[in-house]
C-alpha cells in the first residue's frame, strides 16, 4: 500500500490549514475545552486512515466505548474499522484481582496505565493513534516533572514504531502548564465562544507546527451531522486572476451618467442611506443587469424575509424567482445569529468559484456586523472579502443602513474607504412631500457626475429627475431654494 506523504484529517478545511495534514511518525496535540469538537475531529482522523487501508487505534481513558460509538452514530459513522481500547483506570476496575486498595501508590497506577497503553499498541500495531485524554495521565502523574517524563516516554515509544499520534487534552490543567506544547511536533487549539444572543461560535488555530508552513490566525468551524467543517481564513492575495475590467452599464441612462458610464467589473460599490430609501432595490437593478447580460449573480440577504423581497421586486418588474429557476441567481437568507463570518466568506467563495457568479450583493453590512465580535473585525473581514471579490473579477454591491432619517446621520461602521464607489441616498422635504435624492460621492476607477438628482420608486421601477440645481442643503434633509424654481418629480397618480 502506497501511503500519502501526510496523514490527512479528512476534515473539510482543516487539511488546507495544516498544508495537507499531519507529518507521519510524529506526535501532535489537539487541545480545547469540553464540547469544542476534539473527539469528533479525532474520529474523522482515524476513519480517514481506515478508508486508506491504514490500521487505526483509539485509546480512550475518559469516554467509554459505548459513548464513542453513540457519538459516531450521531454522525452516521461506524467505528468498526477502528480498533478501540477502553482503558479503565485501575482504581475503578471491578475485577478483584486488579482492584486497588487505598495504599495503591500513584507510581503503580501510572505504570499500569502506561503498560496497558503499550500492550494495546503492540496488539494492533497501528499507523494512526488517538489518545484521549491527557488529563487522566496528568492526574496520575501528580507532578509536572513526572508528567513530562511520561509524555516523553510515550513520544519516543510511538516514534520508534513510525505511528502518527494525535493526543487530546481538555485543558483541565493549570493555565501555565505548557509541557505538551514543547514536546509535541504540532499543537492545535479549539475554542468555543458564547455570544450574548445566538448559538455558540467555534474557532480554531494552529499554535505550532515544526518545519511546516501553515495558515495562521483563527479559523471558524462548525460541528454538523456528518462531522466538523472548518472555514480557513480568507487571504485575498491567493486568489488573483486576470480579467477584463470592462464598464458594466445599468438599464437607466441617468444612473449610468451619475456613475460616469457605469460600474467597472472587479470593483465594489457601497450604497449608503437611511432605512426605506431603496438600497436593496438599487442592488436588484444591478442584478437584473447582470442576468440580462447572461451572467450569474449571488445575493446574501440579512435583514429582509425573502418572500417579501421577491414580492417587492416583482412589483417593480424584476422577477427574482424566474432568475433563480433559470439558475442565473443564487439568493440566500443569512441568519446573523447562527452564521459565523468564516462560513459566510466560504459561501461567497463557493458562489464565485463553483457557481461562477460575476455579481455579488451583500444586503446589508448592518446584519453582517451582527455576526462579528467587534467593529474592527468587521473592517478586516470586509477588506479581505472585497479584495478577494475584486481580484476574482466579481462586481460587489454592499448596503449600509444609517441611523436616523434626516439631518445628521451616523453609520454603524465606516467602510466607505474600502469601497471603490459610494452612492449616497437621502430623504429631503420639498413642497410638503418627503422626497428622495441620490448622489455619487466617490468613484476610484473613473470620473463621475457630481450632481444631486431626485429619484422615485414606483411601478416602473426607479425613475430619476434632472439635477437639483436650484436647491441647497438637500443632503442635510432640509433644502433651501437658492435659484429659480424647477420641476420636481410628480407623485404617482392612482
Amino acid at each position: 500500500m502506497e501511503r500519502d506523504e501526510k496523514a490527512n484529517f479528512g476534515v473539510v478545511g482543516l487539511d488546507e490549514i495544516t498544508a495537507g495534514g499531519l507529518a507521519r511518525g510524529r506526535l501532535f496535540l489537539l487541545e480545547g475545552s469540553p464540547g469544542t469538537g476534539k473527539t469528533t475531529i479525532a474520529t474523522q482522523f482515524l476513519l480517514t486512515g481506515a478508508e486508506k487501508g491504514e490500521r487505526s487505534l483509539y485509546i480512550t481513558l475518559s469516554e467509554t466505548e459505548d459513548e464513542l460509538r453513540a457519538g459516531a452514530a450521531s454522525h452516521g459513522w461506524s467505528l468498526d474499522p477502528i480498533s478501540i481500547f477502553e482503558l479503565v483506570p485501575p482504581e475503578s476496575l471491578l475485577d478483584e484481582e486488579q482492584q486497588q486498595s487505598l495504599l495503591y501508590s500513584s507510581d503503580l497506577e501510572l505504570g499500569e496505565t502506561t503498560k496497558r497503553i503499550f500492550e494495546s499498541f503492540e496488539a494492533v500495531k497501528p499507523e494512526r493513534v488517538v489518545l484521549d485524554s491527557l488529563s487522566e495521565i496528568r492526574l496520575l502523574a501528580q507532578s509536572s516533572l513526572r508528567y513530562r517524563r511520561q509524555i516523553l516516554a510515550l513520544k519516543h515509544y510511538f516514534a520508534r514504531s513510525g505511528a502518527t499520534v494525535l493526543m487530546l487534552d481538555d485543558l483541565s490543567s493549570e493555565a501555565n502548564d505548557r509541557t505538551m506544547h514543547s514536546v509535541a511536533h504540532g499543537v492545535m487549539r479549539l475554542e468555543e465562544l458564547s455570544p450574548e444572543y445566538g448559538s455558540e461560535r467555534r474557532r480554531m488555530r494552529v499554535i505550532k507546527y515544526r518545519g511546516q508552513r501553515y495558515r495562521g490566525g483563527y479559523h471558524d468551524f462548525v460541528i454538523d451531522t456528518g462531522g466538523v467543517r472548518v472555514f480557513p481564513r480568507l487571504i485575498s492575495a491567493e486568489h488573483r486572476i486576470k480579467f477584463d475590467r470592462e464598464v458594466l452599464k445599468t438599464e437607466s441612462a441617468e444612473l449610468n451618467a451619475l456613475l460616469g458610464g457605469g460600474v467597472e467589473r472587479g470593483s465594489s460599490t457601497l450604497i449608503l442611506g437611511p432605512a426605506g430609501t431603496g438600497k436593496s432595490l438599487f442592488t436588484l437593478n444591478f442584478i437584473a443587469g447582470a442576468v440580462k447580460r447572461g451572467e450569474r449573480a449571488a445575493m446574501f440577504v440579512f435583514d429582509e424575509e425573502l418572500g417579501l423581497l421577491f414580492e417587492r421586486a416583482k412589483a417593480l418588474g424584476i422577477d427574482l424567482q424566474a432568475m433563480v429557476d433559470a439558475k442565473l441567481l443564487v439568493i440566500e437568507q443569512v441568519d446573523a445569529a447562527e452564521l459565523t463570518p468564516g462560513e459566510l466568506s466560504e459561501r461567497v467563495r463557493h458562489c464565485v468559484e463553483e457557481y461562477d457568479a460575476r455579481t455579488v450583493v451583500i444586503d446589508s453590512l448592518n446584519g453582517y456586523q451582527a455576526a462579528m465580535p467587534g467593529e474592527q473585525a468587521l473592517i478586516l473581514h470586509m477588506h479581505e472579502l472585497l479584495q478577494y471579490l475584486n481580484r476574482r473579477g466579481a462586481s460587489t454591491f454592499l448596503t449600509v443602513a444609517q441611523h436616523g432619517l434626516v439631518g445628521d446621520m451616523k453609520a454603524p461602521v465606516d467602510v466607505t474607504y474600502l469601497a471603490d464607489t459610494v452612492i449616497l441616498l437621502r430623504y429631503f422635504e420639498a413642497r410638503g412631500r418627503v422626497r428622495r435624492a441620490i448622489s455619487v460621492i466617490k468613484k476610484r476607477t473613473s470620473s463621475h457626475e457630481d450632481t444631486i438628482r431626485e429619484y422615485r420608486i414606483g411601478r416602473d421601477g426607479i425613475t430619476f429627475g434632472p439635477p437639483l440645481t436650484a436647491f441647497q442643503g438637500v443632503l442635510r434633509g432640509v433644502p433651501e431654494l437658492v435659484g429659480a424654481d424647477q420641476q420636481l418629480l410628480e407623485a404617482p397618480t392612482e
